[in-house]
């Protein structure tokens, strides 16, 4: 195996295992990885999409069995999502457009991160009822989103699900990882029609065998109740440095030091 695909297998199980703790899939940091130089551009949204439908199919599946999906609560955000998710990766974005927009969006996905860690550290004591609309609202808006940068939104959904009380904790990162899961496959459709799905079979399938390793591993341990903020704090001031990188070199032309 070429070294370089070694450090990514690793680097992609480790990312798996992290986000999957905490239901999503990881699509922000594969971008944040494969947008450095190690794949085309075309490609980097093909594996990132491939890699977290890897990961919350598992995830999805585990949150099925111990009773935390909650239909009622999924179908309306991804009823919206869809089509707009499929719409987003449809678009063929122009390289320096796609990276600023993926910049900014690994930049917005950190804080997230690093938002929803500090909130998991309080009790919500009860769930708030909001209207129909805004559940519309808000699935369309970040499939939308999803669907350009080439993640499931998960983790742009979660967040504001949490701040909002939507609903508990753990039936909110079933829905992440529902979301994720649906918004991936309308986004690889859209890649599809688009003309833009690129992938090389033999590193790809490397690295979702590394996801599905290491999202097996991460969702296990969250749905035993061990808990890592810490470390998805740690992770999420990484993919914000690379996010700034992103977006400044690769979206807006900087020149920036190695």
């Amino acid at each position: 195996m070429h070294p370089d695909l070694i450090w990514l297998v690793l680097a992609f199980f480790t990312i798996a295992l992290l986000y999957a703790s905490a239901g999503f899939g990881g699509g922000s940091s594969y971008l944040a990885i494969l947008s450095l130089g190690l794949a085309e551009f075309y490609e980097i949204r093909t594996i990132a999409l491939l890699c977290n439908l890897t990961v919350v199919s598992g995830s999805v599946w585990l949150f099925y069995k111990r009773g935390h999906l909650d239909w009622n609560l999924c179908i309306p955000f991804t009823l919206a999502s869809i089509p707009l998710a499929y719409m987003g990766a449809s678009f063929r974005l122009e390289e320096q457009v796609f990276f600023g927009i993926l910049g900014a969006a690994l930049l917005i996905s950190s804080l997230a991160l690093g938002y929803q860690s500090v909130r998991h550290r309080f009790r919500i004591p009860k769930k708030h009822r909001y209207t129909r609309s805004l559940t519309y609202l808000l699935g369309g808006a970040i499939g939308m989103l999803s669907g350009l940068v080439g993640i499931g939104g998960g983790i742009f959904l979660a967040p504001v699900l949490n701040h909002l009380k939507w609903d508990l904790p753990i039936k909110i990162a079933a829905l992440a990882s529902f979301f994720i899961l649906v918004n991936s496959l309308s986004g690889l459709a859209g890649l599809v029609t688009a003309g833009t799905f690129t992938v090389s079979w033999i590193p790809a399938l490397a690295l979702m065998a590394a996801v599905l390793a290491g999202g097996q591993i991460g969702i296990r341990l969250t749905l035993n109740r061990f808990t890592a903020n810490g470390i998805r704090m740690v992770t999420a001031v990484l993919v914000f440095l690379v996010g700034l990188r992103v977006l400044l070199v690769n979206g807006m032309g900087f020149e920036m030091l190695p």
